[in-house]
């Protein structure tokens, strides 16, 4: 499997690379790794849905 790393996937994303840490501390994403203090990313993850926003708060609940 291949992977990214969280600068990536914040590139991918549209988002920063602190959002994408929290993400992985909090278990968001699906088949992160952590290697040391390095999380490794799989190509095929999709972002988490973010709850802050109203989209995410009607997504959440569907």
């Amino acid at each position: 499997m291949d992977y990214i790393t969280t600068k990536e996937a914040a590139t991918n994303w549209g988002i920063s690379d602190r959002r994408v840490l929290q993400y992985c501390n909090d278990d968001r994403i699906e088949g992160v790794i952590k290697i040391g203090n390095m999380w490794l990313i799989p190509k095929t993850a999709k972002k988490p849905i973010d709850g802050r926003t109203k989209q995410g708060k009607e997504q959440k609940y569907e």
